[in-house]
């Protein structure tokens, strides 16, 4: 079915936020149809615009990534023509998104009360490193949150702290605050009321470390870093072959005895050191030099192409460019181009599929100002 308007079609979404975790968020609400106007400073817009290599035609691929289906307009908070500017803005936007350090905003009357009093219905969405209360004064970078949030001291190999290959935190953040935002505006929508979403790195990184927080909380238990291996789960790793690793993924019984069974090891079903989960967990460094004694007499793709033919959970560790090119032979068209001859930019898809209101790629990211003197947008009073 034809899609004849975006999901969010309507929304209108003032932009203060730079950096990835509020981009992200305001990116991904542009893609399901909000009109988001992106507001940066004078000097060099948002950070990221500089962060490079690598570029595309002069522009930093970093910004690319973040901003498309945006608006730029270049305004100082400082000057108080440009700050009426903002506060007009805010007055007939659904929703604010901001990344200031606590307080900032308050400063020049662009706090949550202050704008609440001419919008009543406004979602303000504040995203910070470590929550507005005594972590207030401390930045939010993800590097930082990654340290400071356990996830380096469960990343990478025994006694060697790691952090993520990608600003994993931000991006996270940034989807907690996608969520709270559209829950506050299903609230608004019932009842007309506006409030404050906060979410915070800290918080948002502890959630989603998942298994580890829960058995924390639960029993006090301080993960350590394992490597590439799971912590609950055997073999759920990579596991050496004649020429590269194969992630392998036998989380059950059934998926166990399959693995062994079709390599040609079927004993190791009934060895007492294997027989369940549990045990396979306790007895993991002989499980795994039992299983490479096999895999490495053939190659990855020997293996894979075998074992996923018996539903076994296995896959080539692929680079980057491998990963996008099994994306496209799957099917999954992971790469859409918006803008036109003159300005074409190639971008990661929106993952969300939608069959009625699909997300769509309507702008380019925006040359910094590039709409600065745009009334359509600004409408009345601007």
């Amino acid at each position: 079915m034809t899609a004849t308007r975006g999901a969010l079609e309507g929304v209108r979404i003032l932009d203060l936020s730079r950096v990835l975790a509020g981009p992200h968020a305001t990116m991904l609400l542009a893609d399901l149809g909000a009109d988001v106007v992106k507001v940066e400073r004078k000097a060099g817009g948002d950070d990221t615009r500089t962060w490079g290599p690598p570029w595309h035609d002069g522009e930093a691929t970093y910004f690319l990534g973040a901003n498309r289906n945006k608006r730029s307009l270049c305004l100082d908070f400082t000057d108080a023509a440009d700050l009426r500017t903002v506060r007009s803005l805010a007055a007939r936007c659904d929703v604010l998104v901001e990344n200031f350090r606590p307080g900032t905003l308050e400063k020049y009357g662009l706090g949550y009360s202050r704008l609440t009093a001419d919008n009543p219905g406004l979602v303000y969405c504040s995203i910070t490193g470590f929550g507005t209360h005594e972590g207030a004064h401390l930045p939010g970078y993800d590097l930082i949150a990654q340290a400071a949030g356990g996830l380096m001291s469960i990343t990478g190999p025994p006694g060697e702290p790691s952090k993520a290959g990608v600003a994993l935190v931000d991006v996270i953040t940034g989807l907690h605050a996608t969520i709270g935002i559209q829950a506050a505006l299903r609230h608004r929508d019932a009842t007309g009321e506006g409030q404050v979403v906060e979410v915070n790195l800290l918080s948002s990184l502890l959630s989603a470390m998942s298994n580890q927080s829960s058995a924390h909380v639960l029993t006090g238990t301080v993960p350590s870093a394992l490597g590439n291996a799971h912590p609950s789960v055997a073999p759920y790793q990579p596991i050496r072959t004649a020429d590269r690793p194969l992630a392998i993924a036998a989380t059950t019984d059934r998926q166990f005895r399959a693995l062994v069974t079709t390599i040609g090891r079927a004993e190791l079903a009934e060895d007492e050191r294997y027989g369940s989960n549990s045990s396979r967990v306790a007895h993991r460094a002989e499980l795994i030099a039992d299983l490479e004694a096999t895999f490495t007499t053939e190659d990855a793709d020997h293996w894979f192409k075998l074992l996923s033919a018996r539903g076994v959970p296995c896959g080539p560790i692929n680079d980057l460019g491998q990963a996008f090119q099994l994306a496209e032979e799957l099917g999954l068209r992971p790469v859409v181009r918006t803008g036109d001859e003159t300005r074409a930019v190639d971008q990661v898809a929106n993952p969300i599929t939608l069959s009625r209101t699909p997300a769509t790629y309507r702008r380019n990211p925006p040359r910094l100002g590039a709409d600065s003197g745009d009334p359509g947008w600004l409408g009345d009073g601007g």
